[in-house]
């Protein structure tokens, strides 16, 4: 049993045959996904989607590309307590900083993840985190506000610095690793991912992007977690059953919300 913790069903990309590629997961082994919300003005074509799909799950908040546009804080913080309170929304995010792209100012960004951070510590529901070239700001953020109050949370999608990594996981993060770590010029994250704690580690697809070799070039899909998984077997010299195991049970330690 595989569980791809982090997917955007609600995308376009999937508007079409979003059944048969929940159908194409289970038949992967995949049992369970959790469909991830960017924007606000999605939550209710998610909510759509986790109630029509018994095995799939949801978050809400704010991706920071669109942190320019989200509510002030306390606002924001008062919707994100009321909207995950739906029985199979699990998390909080994605929200973060992402000074890579920079499509929206810093500022907003900061504040916007502040308010995510509120909001999982008032539910300690765990806070999906994007981090993007922000390695310094995100770490400050998070010694500071877990030493105000502890929140669960996770760094998803990892693609950053070791020392980010350990540092998460010395705060109590769990990390989330997709396909980027099958891509030839990964080495890097696969030495990282080597030295991280098993019982710390999810996997996801990130889907519809980054498809994992060897299915780069088509559109992602939660299906294609398997090969996440198949690489951190190879890298931690176990096998795919175990991986698949405690990436699982590490998914429902952290996401302790969801009923499987």
């Amino acid at each position: 049993m595989i569980i791809d913790s982090h997917c955007h069903l609600n995308m376009k990309e999937f508007e079409q045959d979003v059944e048969i590629v929940v159908q194409n997961a289970i038949a992967s082994g995949i049992s369970h996904m959790q469909t991830i919300c960017t924007k606000l003005e999605d939550i209710d074509g998610i909510i759509t989607i986790i109630e029509r799909f018994p095995n799939v799950f949801g978050s809400v908040g704010i991706h920071p590309h669109e942190a320019d546009a989200s509510p002030k804080h306390d606002d924001l913080v008062e919707q994100l307590i009321q909207l995950s309170s739906h029985p199979k929304i699990i998390g909080i995010g994605e929200t973060g900083l992402d000074y890579y792209y920079e499509h929206s100012n810093r500022e907003n960004q900061k504040t916007a993840f502040l308010a995510h951070i509120h909001a999982s510590q008032a539910t300690q529901l765990p806070v999906i985190i994007h981090s993007r070239s922000a390695d310094g700001d995100m770490l400050e953020i998070l010694a500071r506000e877990m030493s105000r109050k502890q929140f669960p949370a996770l760094l998803h999608c990892f693609s950053s610095s070791e020392e980010l990594a350990m540092r998460a996981v010395d705060l109590g993060l769990f990390i989330s690793i997709a396909g980027i770590i099958t891509f030839k010029n990964a080495e890097q994250l696969r030495d990282t991912v080597a030295k991280l704690p098993f019982d710390r580690l999810l996997v996801e697809t990130d889907s519809p992007y980054l498809a994992p070799i060897p299915m780069r070039g088509k559109r992602n899909e939660p299906a294609f977690t398997r090969y996440v998984v198949e690489k951190i077997a190879e890298i931690k010299n176990l096998t795919p059953h175990e991986v698949a195991k405690q990436t699982t049970q590490n998914f429902l330690k952290l996401f302790s919300k969801a009923i499987i």
